[in-house]
């Protein structure tokens, strides 16, 4: 007999080589109905496969992410064999799951493949999942696996065979098809009701440019039509609210090939919307005892081989800059945290003048792979909303919940009501990968799950997404069509400190290294103002709008009067510019309800006589014929009820 350890800290015995499956069954049949796969040991198995010791337990049905990642793994695996079938020689990469759905990078020879082709792939999946396929797990010898994959002359699995140990490797196979996989992989073929491949796109092998670009088909799969059919809803909403395609509409910002991929051109629109947001953090962060400081966009390699990050990252930085004097390298800033350890160690500190508060918005630069460019939301040159708060060890707990409550104000004020925060602990089975003491660790990652308790914080806890120098707490934010990002971190270090020997005076006038807290609510500013685009579709919240109203006189004649106007509204802080085109006044109100802009001021005659305007807010409410002091006491009401002052 064996002991299995559930969730809730139960403890089944059970007969060794009994398999989750069967635990689900003795638990309840409805459950085990729904089981695709369970993690054993902090491993996620097949349902069906053995367990032969001692074990922890959670079974994982549709309505758990582990499950989701199986479903759509498995589901990669049927659209592979379908390819072989369809394009016989086909070579394959790798098929994962992803967060919504999966894909396969696929070698197809001199065949393009188009999107004309899909549905032909897609009736083949449903055929082969129709016949209720199981997913057979088998171990194998390497030799055997090289034998295999040689015979079927696929260089790609022979290439990841390289970097596996004898004794590790596994096959799976369903129906006629076997492919090299760890797993794992949902009981049978016939829970997967519903298949759609959603488009194709090109992808460098191994994510490395100077080899061959091979063929990636995304798709996604559901155990209900129903499902499916909402998902492409959602699909189809998403695309209207596409940052890409607002931005460009709404003129927020652009790209240049001659400036280069990933370098986002801010508008003017666009730069007033980010300085809007940046002065609102930072009249939050100036209530909250922040200094502003600013740094260069370059540092001496040194600085970051001190602070451990060109070691970690050095692959994934621009090259090094080299310089006329031999053996001198800058490089473009990769991380802003080196440089305010430096600002802290040019001053000396005693325990009175703790905490610390540096704060910039800094640009950084990472040289991301072209293929994984998109947007604003993946670039390679970005401004994050940085700020590093040198504190004693005593004064924590109360730091870290004070950017807790900042973190709140900001996701208040910008309508993300719907989140749950991540705590982000280092793997402990793998702790070459970070840098410190196991002490050090154990007091940040505490000092960062007391914090969230006590915040009444809806938290999950996954090992091994720590920063490579401390713990965090992630923000990950659900937007209005229910899509997870993370928004907002909150590090714990107290290795940055050690490494660059920063020190505070203590009471009794001795030495001590302070605890370093890494924050950005918004992360990057880029990122950020993409996911409120979509957010929000383009409207806005007034106080944030780059331009809350325009003006169109339905004549030139009336210019005069639309400048009287503008000049009182600019008195009160509110912007907006006047459309003085020669275009007839509906073609001016379809081209402001495109941009999105709040309010839509029309005047001529009638408004110069009374010395009203009329108004009409986006969407196509009338609000009808006003004064402008009516105009500014309604702008601000709607100011005033979206925006709460910061208290700290």
């Amino acid at each position: 007999m064996i002991k299995i350890t559930l969730p809730d800290g139960s403890i089944k015995k059970v007969k060794n080589g009994t398999t989750p499956m069967e635990i689900a069954l003795n638990i309840s049949e409805g459950l085990a109905r729904n089981v695709l796969s369970a993690t054993v040991n902090e491993e996620i198995w097949d349902a069906n496969r053995p367990i032969e010791k001692d074990s922890s337990l959670t079974l994982h049905t549709w309505n758990d992410k582990e499950g989701k990642m199986t479903f759509w793994h498995s589901t990669a695996h049927i659209m592979a064999e379908a390819l072989e079938l369809l394009y016989p020689g086909v070579k394959l990469g790798i098929g994962p799951a992803i967060d919504n759905g999966f894909y396969y990078d696929v070698d197809l020879g001199e065949h393009i493949l188009t999107s004309d082709e899909l549905p032909k792939i897609e009736k083949i999946m449903k055929e082969l999942v129709a016949k209720k396929m199981t997913f057979q797990r088998k171990n194998i010898s390497k030799q055997e696996a090289i034998e295999y994959f040689t015979n079927k002359k696929d260089e790609y699995k022979l290439e990841l065979l390289e970097e596996l140990e004898d004794g590790e490797i596994t096959f799976y196979t369903q129906g006629n098809f076997t492919d090299l996989c760890k797993g794992a992989h949902i009981p049978s073929s016939e829970k997967i009701k519903a298949i759609k491949l959603l488009n194709i796109a090109g992808a460098y092998w191994r994510g490395d440019e100077k080899r061959k670009q091979l063929t990636r088909i995304y798709g996604i799969s559901f155990p209900k039509q129903k499902e499916l059919t909402n998902y492409l809803e959602l699909l189809e909403e998403a695309k209207k609210r596409d940052h890409r395609k607002l931005g460009k509409e709404m003129k927020l910002f652009t790209f240049s090939k001659k400036v280069g991929q990933g370098l986002p051109l801010w508008l003017p629109k666009g730069t007033i919307l980010k300085e809007k947001l940046e002065n609102f953090l930072k009249k939050a962060q100036i209530k909250a005892g922040y200094l502003p400081i600013s740094t260069p966009h370059i540092g001496h390699k040194d600085l970051y081989v001190t602070s451990g990050h060109y070691e970690k990252y050095g692959e994934d930085s621009f090259q090094p800059i080299k310089t006329p004097n031999e053996g001198e390298e800058f490089i473009l800033k990769p991380m802003n945290c080196p440089h305010h350890c430096e600002i802290y160690k040019s001053k000396q500190y005693s325990y009175k003048d703790l905490p610390i508060r540096f704060s910039e918005f800094g640009t950084v630069y990472r040289y991301e792979q072209s293929g994984e460019l998109h947007g604003l939301t993946r670039v390679r040159g970005f401004t994050q909303d940085d700020a590093h708060i040198f504190a004693r060890p005593d004064q924590l707990k109360k730091e870290f919940i004070d950017v807790i409550d900042l973190v709140l104000y900001i996701f208040n004020a910008l309508g993300f009501d719907d989140f749950k925060t991540q705590i982000s602990l280092r793997d402990p089975n793998n702790k070459e990968k970070y840098i410190g003491t196991d002490e050090n660790w154990e007091k940040a990652e505490n000092a960062i799950i007391e914090a969230a308790e006590e915040k009444s914080l809806k938290t999950v806890i996954e090992y091994g997404e720590a920063a490579f120098y401390g713990p965090k707490l992630d923000f990950m934010v659900k937007d209005v069509l229910g899509r997870e990002w993370q928004l907002g971190t909150i590090q714990v270090d107290y290795n940055l400190p050690e490494r660059f020997n920063l020190e505070y005076t203590g009471h009794d006038n001795e030495k001590y290294q302070p605890v370093m807290i890494h924050r950005a609510p918004f992360g990057s500013m880029e990122r950020f103002v993409a996911i409120l685009i979509e957010h929000c579709a383009g409207n806005f919240p007034i106080w944030l709008a780059p331009e809350q109203y325009i003006i169109l006189p339905i004549s030139e004649k009336y210019h005069d009067y639309a400048e009287k106007v503008s000049e009182l509204l600019k008195n009160y802080d509110i912007c907006g510019p006047i459309d003085q085109r020669a275009e007839t006044t509906s073609r001016k109100i379809r081209d402001a309800e495109v941009s999105k802009i709040p309010y839509i001021i029309i005047v001529g005659e009638r408004e110069e006589d009374q010395e009203k305007i009329t108004v009409r807010k986006h969407g196509g409410e009338n609000i009808g014929s006003i004064n402008v002091d009516e105009f500014i006491e309604l702008i601000n009401k709607e100011i005033n009820d979206s925006l709460i002052t910061f208290t700290n």
